[in-house]
C-alpha cells in the first residue's frame, strides 16, 4: 500500500477544465489568435508555460507569454473562478486516503495563490498535508518538477508514492518518475487515452474511485 497521495485538483476534485480552456480560448482571442474550444481543453492540466508555445509561434513566445498569462488570471479569477464546484465525494475521497493511513499532498499546475480556493471548495485544508504548485516547478506539467517537489516537502521516495490525475500530462508527469498513476474521466478525456499516457486504471469520477477504493490502486 502506498504511503503517499500526490493528487492532481483541476478535473480531478475539482469540476474546471471547461472553465481553464475558455479562459484560455477568450485570453488567445484577445491578443489576435483563434484558436477552438477542444483545442483548448487539450492543453489543460500543463501551466502557461508548456501551453502557451502550443498556439503562439516560437519567435512571439517571449514577446506574449507574460500579457497572455496576466490576462488570463485576470479574466480567469473575475469571471470563471466563481463558478467552480467541487465534484461529488472529493472530500470523501480524500477523507478516505487519510484514514487509511496514506499522507495527501496537492500536485498542481495552478498558482500557489489559487490553492486556498480549491481547499475550500473540496472542504480539504484538514486533510493535506503539503501542496506544490507552478511556483515549486521550473517547469510544468508534463514534466515532473512538480510531483518531485511534492515528494520533497514530504521526505518521500517515489516509491512510496501513487499519483491521481485527470490528463495524460498528470500521467506523463508522474511516470518520469515511476509513479503509479490513478486516472480519472472526469476531466474530460477518454479512458483509452489515459491508459495509453500511462495510467494504470481508470475510473470516472472521485465518487466512483471511492466506491472501489479497496479495488483500486490506493491499496496494492
Amino acid at each position: 500500500m502506498p504511503d503517499v497521495l500526490l493528487t492532481d485538483i483541476d478535473g480531478t476534485l475539482v469540476d474546471s477544465n471547461a472553465l481553464h480552456a475558455d479562459a484560455w480560448r477568450r485570453t488567445f482571442e484577445h491578443f489576435g489568435i483563434q484558436i477552438g474550444l477542444d483545442e483548448a481543453w487539450s492543453q489543460i492540466g500543463k501551466g502557461g508555460d508548456q501551453l502557451i508555445p502550443v498556439f503562439v509561434p516560437e519567435a512571439d513566445c517571449e514577446r506574449l507569454e507574460k500579457p497572455l498569462t496576466e490576462f488570463r488570471k485576470e479574466i480567469f479569477h473575475r469571471d470563471y473562478m466563481p463558478r467552480m464546484v467541487a465534484f461529488p465525494q472529493a472530500r470523501e475521497l480524500l477523507l478516505r486516503v487519510r484514514t487509511s493511513g496514506m499522507k495527501i499532498a496537492l500536485a498542481t499546475s495552478s498558482e500557489k495563490a489559487d490553492l486556498s480556493v480549491y481547499g475550500k471548495l473540496v472542504g480539504m485544508e484538514d486533510l493535506v498535508d503539503e501542496a506544490s504548485s507552478s511556483a515549486d516547478a521550473k517547469a510544468s506539467k508534463p514534466e515532473a518538477d512538480i510531483f518531485a517537489a511534492a515528494l520533497q516537502k514530504l521526505d518521500m521516495r517515489t516509491e512510496q508514492a501513487v499519483a491521481l490525475g485527470d490528463t495524460p500530462w498528470d500521467a506523463q508527469a508522474a511516470g518520469k518518475l515511476c509513479i503509479p498513476v490513478i486516472g480519472l474521466t472526469s476531466g474530460g478525456w477518454k479512458a483509452d487515452d489515459l491508459r495509453a499516457a500511462g495510467c494504470v486504471e481508470v475510473w470516472k469520477d472521485p465518487a466512483d474511485l471511492l466506491l472501489h477504493f479497496d479495488d483500486s490502486a490506493l491499496r496494492r
